[in-house]
């Protein structure tokens, strides 16, 4: 280092290199640490990257001592001529020694740059190679981002871009790989080299006589360079054909932020440069995909998932093959086998692909990484199941029925304009998500509509109007309209997620919708109809379900058979909730399976009872005759004494000294939260057994 005192006297002197007896210079250079090691350093230039550096700074010469294959050349002392790099090593080492000039060894641990497939040590070899100069590219590319021609989603990653295309360096473009584009430059017998589109043209543009042998280079160029023409010379380019003129520049490039520099930002400098046109107008981002551990992808790893294993399954025998297939390292091959069967002892279901496609949808975050879980695939694939058979249910109820295609009066229940109300709400959430690459938020919306508003509710909402007598044609008939025509919909909003099973059962959806056409696929996409967007009808359903919960959670407390028709009091409650009492009793009586639905006049007592609430109005199951009072006594006296005893050791934990000041603070707020639990849980049953007491 130029300011280390120790050593200043002796830069700009040669020193004697041991063993090659070669004098080489001493310099200062602020590269070097003055406090590692002895503060001095032996440059290698053409052996090091940044020796490389210091090298080109201090006009060094460039000795490469290496063969291709890693033996030492004739520009190193005979003696160590012809041997592989690590023999050579500990030869020098020995010799060395022998002349008494090592002065200690120490142990010093460093990064060694192995190959991704070989697993052997790469080292740095000085080459001639092709290089563009990037600046000019750049600067274009860069004002098109600034400018707002192409934006980023999400908008953090234009950082990233900037920062990268901000500190720039020329491009190393060729390769020394078997296969790819051929570098267009051809030599003569003294190296002289002429760049051309084919050796015709060499020799016409250079105007080299006809028996002047010329050989092409033997490189390749960079994988990234040939991509980063893929968005005009897919297109037809350099004509302009009507594809280039139609797709370019493109809507928008979906891709991961670990190749923004290597692809997304070549692709903008080529486009610019060859067509004057940005290649797209907006980058989405997506995380990486990594396992459920978090980590990333890879086959050394052995975590690699196969989209059609997940689709068609596999067994453990064969994702074993699968994995270790071709790699030639027993040991890797071993390690890979041993987590594998560990994983997978089972081998991996069949998902199907839908269920693959949704889940993927639904993990479309905004996060730099997505943990890939088998558990959500499975969990869609259930997913499917629920849709699959919806759709049975409402063929089994509208196939050959009248569902008011072909004319009719229609009228149309609570239920029914409940459903084609959020239906609509669901199609502009999904329009709004996507609008913004929001997958995850679109796929939980169908999600969420799908399985808990039409399946779980409306189909047996539906259940009344079908089945009861006090319907008319009309009723039964809105009511079977609104089943096809909302399915027919929900096909088609999932359909981009979900291709194979919501064309199966469009197909046979269509006619029962008064649909035509071919394929689904050829269908418009739903969109929001303002006329059935109703704030009532919601609000009326919502207080429906309201009170149907409270009995269904009344029954699971006091263990009551779900089958059992239980009387129902209400108290409390305003005008609006009796208006809605009166209008939707069939509702109430039907699903929450009740005997009978009173309301309790004021001032009127009300007898022991369950209580539950919806909103301000108190919803009262008498208990007297509806339970064995000693049984359900002796039952709640049980489970007192196991939350006592779980509360005691809680208490006990929280109590010691020792565990409050080490564990960490989300450990001890995690067990003062299972205390209050505990307390809550123990109130409720003291609550019910005083009132059990009353029945005796």
């Amino acid at each position: 280092h130029p300011d280390d005192e120790r050593y200043r006297d002796l830069i700009g002197k040669m020193v004697r290199l041991p063993l090659a007896d070669r004098d080489i210079p001493i310099i200062a250079d602020d590269y070097v640490d003055p406090e590692f090691g002895t503060g001095c350093v032996k440059i290698t230039p053409a052996h090091d990257f940044n020796d490389y550096d210091i090298g080109k700074r201090h006009d060094l010469p460039m000795i490469n001592v290496l063969n291709p294959d890693a033996s030492l050349n004739d520009d190193v002392p005979e003696a160590y001529r012809g041997l592989d790099r690590f023999t050579a090593r500990d030869r020098i080492v020995e010799d060395l020694s022998k002349l008494d000039l090592l002065e200690r060894i120490e142990d010093h641990k460093l990064v060694v740059p192995r190959g991704d497939r070989s697993g052997v040590v790469v080292e740095p070899y000085l080459t001639d190679q092709w290089y563009v100069k990037i600046a000019p590219l750049a600067e274009p590319a860069i004002k098109a981002v600034n400018d707002g021609e192409i934006r980023f989603v999400p908008d953090n990653w234009s950082k990233t871009y900037f920062q990268w295309m901000n500190n720039i360096q020329d491009w190393c473009i060729s390769r020394q790989l078997w296969w790819g584009h051929r570098i267009p430059a051809w030599y003569d017998a003294d190296g002289n080299v002429y760049v051309a589109r084919d050796e015709a043209e060499a020799r016409s543009k250079y105007e080299l006589a006809d028996d002047l042998e010329l050989s092409r280079d033997n490189d390749v160029l960079d994988t990234w360079f040939s991509s980063a023409l893929w968005p005009f010379a897919t297109l037809g380019w350099p004509k302009e054909t009507p594809e280039l003129k139609t797709f370019l520049p493109s809507n928008v490039l979906v891709t991961g932020f670990d190749i923004i520099f290597f692809w997304v930002a070549r692709m903008i400098m080529m486009s610019l440069k060859f067509t004057g046109k940005v290649p797209f107008r907006e980058v989405y981002i997506t995380g990486l995909i990594r396992d459920e551990h978090g980590q990333k992808m890879s086959k050394s790893k052995g975590n690699v998932l196969d989209p059609i294993d997940l689709i068609d399954g596999i067994g453990a025998d064969a994702l074993v093959d699968k994995r270790t297939a071709g790699m030639m390292q027993p040991q890797l091959a071993e390690k890979v086998a041993k987590r594998t069967r560990k994983e997978f002892p089972e081998g991996i279901g069949a998902y199907g692909t839908d269920a693959l496609r949704f889940t993927f949808a639904a993990l479309g975050s905004t996060s730099r990484d997505i943990n890939f879980d088998l558990g959500r695939v499975e969990g869609y694939r259930n997913f499917c199941n629920k849709i699959w058979n919806a759709a049975r249910y409402v063929f089994m109820n509208t196939e050959g029925e009248d569902t008011g295609v072909d004319g009719g009066e229609l009228t149309l229940s609570l239920a029914d304009r409940w459903i084609l109300s959020r239906l609509q709400q669901t199609i502009s959430d999904f329009e709004r998500h996507i609008a913004v690459y929001r997958f995850d938020l679109a796929a939980q919306a169908l999600y969420d509509f799908t399985w808990n508003e039409y399946c779980d509710w409306y189909l047996e909402l539906s259940k009344p109007v079908l089945y009861g007598d006090e319907y008319d044609a009309a009723a039964k008939r809105g009511t079977r309209h609104t089943l096809v025509s909302v399915l027919e919909s929900l096909m088609r909003l999932l359909h981009p997620f979900m291709p194979f099973i919501t064309e199966e059962i469009w197909q046979r959806c269509k006619p029962l919708a008064g649909k035509t056409g071919e394929t689904i696929m050829l269908q418009p996409f739903p969109t929001v109809d303002p006329a059935l967007q109703s704030d009532t009808a919601t609000a009326d359903l919502e207080w429906v379900k309201s009170v149907i919960v409270g009995v269904r959670n009344i029954r699971g407390e006091m263990n009551i058979a779900p089958g059992k028709p239980l009387p129902l009091l209400f108290r409390n409650g305003s005008a609006e909730d009796q208006r809605r009492l009166d209008e939707n009793r069939h509702f109430l009586e039907k699903l929450a399976r009740l005997e009978s639905c009173q309301w309790l006049a004021t001032g009127e007592s009300a007898p022991v009872a369950a209580t539950a609430l919806a909103g301000d109005l108190e919803l009262l199951i008498p208990m007297a005759g509806l339970i064995d009072v000693d049984k359900e006594l002796a039952r709640l006296g049980k489970e007192v004494e196991r939350l006592g005893k779980d509360k005691s050791r809680v208490e006990g934990k929280l109590n010691n000294a020792g565990f409050t000041a080490k564990a960490p603070a989300a450990v001890v707020d995690k067990e003062k939260q299972k205390l209050s639990d505990i307390d809550s849980a123990l109130g409720k049953l003291r609550e019910q057994i005083r009132e059990l007491e009353t029945l005796e």
